[in-house]
């Protein structure tokens, strides 16, 4: 983005290969769904470099594997030098995951506080 400011790290920065997984021992036996909430997430507006807060969700039933919950927050940690699009934030997010995880079903939600008077929440599903 050619007006973004110098100090803004760049959303392709982002390593997913932070995200580690745990075998779900239950795998063929039983659906689970689990659900992880991040209430404090920071990203940056790519336009101004201003931080952006959100409330990240995350759902999805597993398959083989889990999320490593240390290794997602440190995952997550990474956004808050990184100026994205709240749109573009979910769907990267929801990529990284279901690359790693391989779930049977994920959603992403991202509720995002207002900027401006406009509140935002931004949904990404993945079904396998």
């Amino acid at each position: 983005m050619a007006n973004m400011p110098e100090h803004i790290k760049q959303v392709n920065e982002i390593k997913s290969s932070i995200l580690e997984v745990v075998d779900y021992n239950y795998c063929g036996q039983r659906d689970i769904d689990i659900q992880i909430e991040q209430p404090e997430f920071t990203s940056l507006c790519p336009m101004t470099g201003l931080p952006d807060f959100a409330r990240i969700q995350i759902q999805y039933t597993p398959n083989q594997y889990i999320v490593e919950l240390k290794s997602l927050k440190y995952y997550l940690l990474q956004y808050r030098d990184v100026g994205v699009f709240y749109e573009h934030l979910v769907n990267i997010m929801l990529d990284h995951l279901v690359e790693k995880v391989s779930p049977k079903t994920m959603t992403i939600t991202g509720s995002f506080t207002p900027r401006g008077g406009i509140q935002t929440r931004v949904v990404a599903s993945y079904n396998q």
